[in-house]
């Protein structure tokens, strides 16, 4: 391809699936960006599922027109976007398949248009759009590529220019964005976007990529809520984490694809995480005990969820104005208060497991009513959750609730007897009122609003702000605690998770009575990974 001038559907194919594999190839370095030490829905993971979902359908399509190529790309990403950057990046596909959906081929101009397009989607996508990020990336590629394709030359030296400006622009983007430069890094989703374009320019040139540089990534299904169709025998849904030395994710991935449905098997040479649908949930843990120590296991029952799901779209949906409440939770614990406050279904999402769209979107679809409500409970889900409702044919408000605390008291203002407007009224009101603690450990090194956190110090957000860190985890939640005004909080609601207990979230109550008699806290099991605590302030 060095020598042509325009390019066909076959062609942009080949572009598509190399800019993909090559990022999944540098995954790692891009979650490696991160600025935020929580270990929650990596930048480079996001990036590499959308580009996953695109590609299912990129690697069917067998045509050569440009248009009808880059119409399945986009509609594949827009389905399977994930987070922040995998929405962003959707919106950049959308921009493509805008400017080629009646070609059969493209030249230069035509591919600096594209680039507009997406820029221009790119930045509609994001309510607050921040410069120094993949928006600012993508701009100045933009931006410059229709000077750079009135340059004579081969398609490959244009993009090839093209590649040499995106770089100058993401080593620009500490300069736009002081988090950045404080940590000493690029932005993370300006350096996937790179390392899409060079993989698509590396399959113009005839040169490779390399896929077995990590292989710690497979092809997934859009994950979130379980598809209870077409099956009466659903079977169990196993997670778990392998912990071990030289860990072979490839043999590992193979051995578990042969046991069930909706293999994921993602990490490194240390750690890999393992996601199954499965009949059996006892061949997969015995399998992986072979390889290595098994932590965090999850076995949740398909089939009683499926029992669950039926009984609450007939029993939760509003019969004044034909509402119900849709939301995103970490874990099945949270799922059962998210139920009991009325909510009709809860899916599968939060740190480290961003829903897509279509997870939403196919909700929104079977839940038995024609108004919805939908709580993301997390930052990063938010897009997606918005990305859905435009698309759904039925009403849709998504309500910007960032934590499970805010999306409990959203819950709790529910009232079935208002109509739809009044009620996404009242719950927005009240997920305002509510504060949220987080504590997690941190993932990665890092200096962040003036503090020094190592990989592996506890932490602690305040309404997702990084607010205190040290190596206790009481004493990081108390240091919290003593930056409020106390005494306009009333009740403090503590989920402790996975890495905690009974007794220590017992013992972090007592703490806080202590240190203030007048607090109300009460103890509750959220069962959620990743945070030790979820605290709620009202």
């Amino acid at each position: 391809m060095t020598a042509s001038t325009s390019i066909d559907g076959l062609q942009l194919k080949g572009m598509f699936i190399a800019g993909s594999d090559w990022l999944k190839t540098h995954a790692d370095h891009v979650n490696a960006l991160n600025v935020f030490p929580v270990p929650d829905g990596d930048t480079g993971t996001n990036m590499v599922l959308t580009l996953q979902a695109a590609m299912q359908g990129v690697h069917a399509y067998t045509g050569s027109h440009a248009g009808d190529l880059a119409a399945v790309a986009a509609q594949g990403a827009l389905m399977g976007a994930r987070g922040n950057s995998g929405v962003i990046l959707s919106q950049i596909l959308a921009g493509f398949y805008e400017a080629f959906k009646d070609k059969e081929t493209f030249t230069r101009s035509e591919f600096a248009l594209a680039l507009q397009i997406a820029s221009n989607k790119a930045y509609n996508a994001v309510i607050n759009p921040v410069e120094g990020t993949i928006l600012t990336v993508i701009k100045e590629t933009a931006q410059t590529s229709h000077q750079l394709a009135r340059q004579r030359g081969k398609f490959a030296e244009f993009l090839a220019r093209l590649l040499a400006t995106a770089q100058h622009a993401l080593r620009l983007t500490p300069e736009l964005l002081p988090v950045l430069k404080e940590a000493g890094v690029v932005d993370s989703g300006g350096q996937g976007l790179v390392y899409f374009l060079e993989g698509m320019l590396r399959y113009v040139k005839g040169l490779p990529v390399d896929e077995k540089a990590t292989g710690e990534w497979t092809d997934r299904q859009p994950g979130g809520i379980h598809r209870f169709a077409n099956s009466s025998d659903y079977g169990y849904d196993v997670q778990f984490l392998i912990s071990g030395t030289a860990l072979k994710a490839e043999t590992i991935r193979e051995r578990i694809a042969g046991m069930g449905e909706y293999p994921l098997v993602v990490g490194n040479a240390q750690l890999l995480r393992i996601h199954l649908h499965t009949l059996d949930p006892g061949q997969p843990l015995s399998y992986g005990v072979t390889q290595g120590e098994l932590l965090d296991i999850v076995v949740e029952n398909l089939d009683d969820q499926s029992r669950q799901f039926t009984r609450a779209q007939s029993a939760n949906v509003s019969a004044v104005d034909d509402i119900a409440l849709v939301c995103a939770v970490p874990s099945p614990e949270l799922a059962e208060i998210f139920k009991s406050l009325g909510v009709a279904v809860a899916i599968s999402g939060g740190q480290a497991m961003n829903p897509g769209a279509q997870d939403f979107l196919q909700a929104i679809q079977q839940v038995n009513a024609s108004k919805i409500i939908l709580l993301p409970n997390n930052k990063n889900i938010i897009p997606a959750a918005q990305q859905a409702g435009s698309l759904a044919e039925k009403t849709v408000q998504v309500l910007p609730s960032e934590s499970i605390p805010q999306g409990i008291s959203a819950a709790l203002a529910f009232n079935t007897e208002a109509d739809f407007d009044l009620n996404a009224a009242r719950m927005l009101n009240a997920l305002k009122r509510v504060q949220t603690i987080e504590i997690t450990q941190a993932a990665r090194s890092v200096r962040l609003n003036g503090l020094q956190v190592n990989r592996g110090d506890v932490i602690g957000l305040l309404n997702n702000t990084l607010t205190a860190a040290g190596s206790n985890i009481n004493q990081v939640v108390l240091d919290i605690l003593a930056q409020q005004d106390i005494g306009n909080i009333e009740l403090i609601s503590i989920y402790y998770g996975q890495d905690a207990s009974t007794a220590t979230a017992n013992a972090l109550a007592d703490l806080m009575t202590a240190a203030c008699a007048h607090l109300k806290v009460e103890v509750i099991y959220g069962g959620q990974a990743h945070n030790h605590y979820i605290i709620s302030l009202e």
